[in-house]
């Protein structure tokens, strides 16, 4: 998907882009936290954590990743899988599904629309996959801010579920 009208270029993603991936992931949790939400994403910078080194790795390769660039330059990530994270208590579907693993966008970046260019990106691909079913889960804290970003494109509500004390929201789209 290209809107070179806007400069924004979507390509497949890799292992390569995990630097890239990553340093979003920093902005963003640097971002947050200026504003008083430290319970997303925390506060220690995800290139900090081991741990979420290795998922992003794991996710950029055994995921399908893509990476939306304006004017060249990495801006914006979604990664697809077939199902929620396994270490979630998340009811699997009963039927064929893609699901979005992670979504984020670099701040340099804000305002340009690159999660919902993203999201429509998801929709294609689940589409030409023959696939009718398309989820994500967020965090449901601050208010619900988050939650009410997938309703606006196109998400409805399904379960709610915990992952420790981190309050979490899941919703499924149909797409066929």
């Amino acid at each position: 998907m290209n809107d070179t009208s806007h400069g924004v270029l979507i390509r497949g993603g890799g292992p390569a882009d995990a630097p890239a991936v990553l340093a979003m992931l920093d902005s963003a949790v640097a971002w947050m936290n200026d504003r008083g939400n430290t319970e997303q994403w925390g506060t220690t910078p995800f290139s900090a954590q081991p741990a979420r080194v290795e998922q992003i790795d794991r996710y950029l390769t055994e995921n399908l990743p893509f990476i939306a660039e304006v004017d060249g330059t990495p801006a914006a990530a979604m990664v697809l899988g077939s199902g929620p994270d396994p270490r979630l208590s998340i009811t699997r579907a009963d039927e064929p599904e893609r699901y979005v693993r992670l979504l984020v966008s670099d701040r340099r970046f804000a305002g340009r629309n690159l999660g919902s260019t993203l999201l429509a990106h998801a929709v294609q691909e689940t589409r030409r996959a023959g696939v009718r079913l398309l989820r994500v889960d967020c965090w449901a804290g601050g208010g619900g801010k988050l939650v009410t970003f997938y309703e606006r494109q196109g998400f409805t509500r399904t379960e709610s579920f915990l992952f420790g004390s981190w309050p979490g929201q899941v919703l499924a789209q149909r797409v066929g």
